[in-house]
């Protein structure tokens, strides 16, 4: 056995694309080296596999092979893989990246695939020979095959008789399979932005490759990516190694010929690295602490090869500017950790990973250097929010109209208008519920809530958009409520985010994110595949959770018919352009049902079944829909409830069967019937109240666990009794019994839905 190395050189990658690559290639070579069959396995010398495989064998030889389907049947392949061959894979794949690279480490390759036997199976066996003589069929199969005509065996199938070849084929080796195969891989991987930098060539990736190393032990893998023979070189760090080749003696070594060039190619130890390092640093300065920033730690870490941190300081005075703006200068525009004191306010340092190591002469540059940047930033942000408090948002209002939200649809005074109308619908919604909150407040953070695209700060860090706006709203003065609402109007970004935290801006995020979505529906900007480049997804998904996680009484059919008031043609002609929303109501209504679905299944974790079972009884409540979820993953252990829901899957498959063939349900009266119907007709009319009452109060547990009383009920009928009886008056009142069956109990879930086992 062997270590196989494959690394890929290339010029700087951007960070945020290296993770997904480098999990790529591992998947890739692992999946290939489990293909070709060169993964090193744990069985004796002596075992022997039984595989199956399909091959596709032409038996058309001439015009004289017989018309029959049988007679261009492809081979079905019985193949037994010779000596050190198991079903265990014992190998280990690792891979490895830096900004350079991208690399992968598979322990446990074997030099050359084991031989195989196969037997290949072709025409049936009545078309391959007539009267014990073999047609134009069986030549042509045995020719495909190799193997002589009267080398060929009956096989028998399920399906019938084929005629058969044994066929031995001789492993090919690593290298040849490594050669011919693994550059298309490497070349396949996914990159969001791809570029092409050899002139008539074909190939597009991220970045142009620089170097290749392929190593099976110690020898080279003769193979070529984009114009790059492999070989055993690789690079060192650019600056503290340079650029002279690093020699890699064997795969197995790859690692520590990297470190002792300046790279840590290992991810996971580059990452522990630099958050010592941060703890380190921090240390010298008394109960201070780094904030801690798990997205900045990823990015730091793919930005590196040989990390080192250094601590830096910035005048006191910048902190009367708010904590927002200097943490969004120092992590976004400078790729700085932040740093709190012992009450957790921002404290006058800052701590900069670097890829490099410097002494302390050269620290102290670097030091200086980092900090005169970031004292740029900080000025240029003091001078921004200085100018910006010229101008309060109140009179920004009109600026809007110079601000394009959408160019078919038109400024974002048009958007605020629209969502000040969706606002207003459900605060009365909201009002008539009896939910107190601050609707004047409201409508001000609604009216106000994109002027800060107009503030000269939010055009600088344009990341900082709502949160300005709610930081400006605190200062001029407008109100907390005015001001939490407008701050927070983005929450959630995503699914891990909060909320907003009051109704108010709860209430003005669906607003804005309904609008947005219903309008770009309306003008065929709706999301197709992987593209969505307005995220109506994310705007879809922090709806969802909105009404998930917050105590209004809003279904999705209230925010929908919010937005219903302000899509009328002839309002203006940005809501002529978009059309009535009832020309895509529908659309948008599958939408949110689609992001509730991913909610309850990816977010929630609820099992698939369970979530196509409730949904399927309602998904206008999104926590009424949460709740009936919780009850039924709770209720499905339960053999009962389990039976219940089998026979419940047999109720639709008969009502489907009956309607195909135009047999209708009878509401006529049970007399005359088997006894076992009548049991469930009174079982059914006893307990369908109850189940309607606890269904009612939301006491969804005893609703199921009174549902799954009906089990001895139900097996007695669909013991006794033939629902699709002959006779027409017999079947009818059997089929209107089921109906009502169904229909008095399905309103939970979709029992049918409920997968056993």
């Amino acid at each position: 056995m062997a270590d196989f190395l494959i690394e890929i050189g290339l010029e700087e990658v951007p960070a945020r694309m290296i993770a997904g690559a480098e999990a790529e290639l591992g998947k890739r070579v692992g999946d290939l080296l489990t293909r070709e069959r060169l993964l090193a396995h744990e069985a004796s010398a002596d075992a022997k596999v039984e595989a199956m495989a399909e091959a596709s064998v032409d038996t058309k030889a001439d015009a004289n092979v017989e018309a029959s389907a049988d007679a261009t049947a492809g081979a079905n392949v019985d193949a037994k893989i010779d000596a050190n061959a198991d079903a265990k894979v014992g190998a280990k794949v690792t891979t490895y990246s830096t900004p350079r690279r991208l690399a992968v480490l598979v322990e446990g390759v074997q030099e050359k695939q084991a031989d195989i036997e196969e037997v290949l199976t072709g025409p049936s066996w009545k078309v391959a020979f007539k009267e014990g003589e073999p047609t134009s069929a069986a030549k042509a199969f045995a020719k495909k095959a190799g193997a002589a005509v009267d080398e060929l065996k009956k096989v028998t199938t399920p399906k019938g008789e084929y005629v058969g070849a044994t066929v031995k084929r001789v492993g090919r080796t690593a290298n040849e399979i490594l050669a011919t195969e693994l550059p298309k891989e490497v070349l396949a991987i996914y990159w969001a932005k791809n570029m092409y930098w050899r002139a008539g060539k074909p190939e597009r990736l991220v970045r142009p490759v620089r170097w290749v190393v392929a190593l099976l032990d110690a020898a080279v893998v003769p193979l070529e990516i984009a114009g790059i023979a492999a070989g055993n070189s690789s690079r060192g760090h650019r600056v503290l190694h340079g650029e002279a080749p690093v020699t890699i003696a064997s795969a197995g070594e790859y690692k520590e010929a990297l470190r002792n060039s300046f790279v840590v190619v290992d991810v996971a130890e580059r990452r522990q690295i630099i958050r010592k390092a941060l703890d380190a640093a921090t240390r010298t300065v008394d109960g201070a602490r780094w904030r801690e920033d798990e997205a900045l730690v990823e990015t730091v870490t793919h930005l590196t090869e040989w990390p080192t941190v250094i601590l830096g300081d910035f005048e006191p005075e910048y902190l009367e500017l708010p904590e927002e703006v200097l943490v969004t200068v120092m992590r976004d525009h400078q790729k700085y950790f932040a740093v709190e004191d012992a009450t957790r306010k921002l404290a006058p340092h800052f701590l900069a990973v670097l890829n490099t190591e410097a002494g302390e002469e050269g620290a102290a540059i670097i030091r200086h250097g980092n900090a005169r940047v970031l004292r740029a930033r900080f000025k240029d942000a003091r001078f921004f929010w200085d100018v910006d408090q010229k101008t309060p948002l109140v009179d920004r209002v009109v600026s809007l109209k110079h601000v394009t939200f959408q160019k078919e649809l038109g400024s974002y005074r048009w958007k605020t208008e629209q969502n000040l109308v969706v606002a207003t619908a459900l605060a009365t919604v909201l009002q008539n519920a009896g939910v107190k909150f601050d609707d004047a407040g409201l409508f001000k953070a609604v009216e106000l809530a994109k002027t800060d695209l107009t503030a000269e700060l939010v055009k600088e860090f344009t990341e900082l958009q709502g949160i300005i706006g709610g930081l400006y709203a605190r200062a001029q003065g407008l109100g907390e409520t005015v001001a939490k609402a407008i701050y927070e109007q983005y929450t959630p970004a995503s699914m891990e985010d909060a909320i907003p935290s009051t109704v108010e801006g709860q209430l003005l995020g669906l607003a804005d994110r309904i609008q947005t979505i219903v309008a770009m529906f309306g003008i065929g900007n709706a999301p197709t595949g992987s593209k969505d480049p307005f995220a109506l997804r994310r705007a879809a998904n922090a709806i969802v959770k909105i009404l998930a996680e917050s105590k209004l009484p809003l279904t999705i059919g209230d925010v929908l018919n919010a937005r219903d008031m302000v899509s009328h043609p002839g309002r203006d002609e940005a809501a002529a352009r978009m059309g009535h929303a009832d020309e895509n109501k529908a659309q948008v209504e599958a939408f949110l049902r689609e992001r509730l679905q991913f909610y309850l299944k990816d977010v929630r974790g609820f099992a698939y079944d369970v979530v196509n079972a409730v949904l399927a009884a309602g998904a206008d409540d999104v926590r009424d829909a949460i709740a009936r979820a919780e009850a039924l993953t709770a209720a499905r252990g339960s053999e009962d409830f389990l039976a219940v829901s089998a026979a419940f899957k047999r109720i639709k498959n008969i009502l489907k069967q009956a309607q195909e063939k135009g047999y209708e349900p009878a509401q006529a009266k049970l007399s005359g019937s088997a006894l076992e119907a009548i049991d469930l007709w009174q079982r059914t009319r006893e307990l369908a109240p109850e189940v309607a009452r606890l269904r009612e109060e939301r006491a969804y547990g005893e609703a199921l666990a009174a549902i799954a009383t009906l089990r001895p009920t139900v097996d007695a009928f669909f013991d006794k009794v033939m629902v699709l009886d002959a006779d027409p008056a017999v079947r009818g009142v059997n089929l209107g019994l089921i109906d009502e069956v169904l229909r008095s109990f399905s309103t939970i879930a979709d029992f049918s839905e409920i997968v056993a086992g």
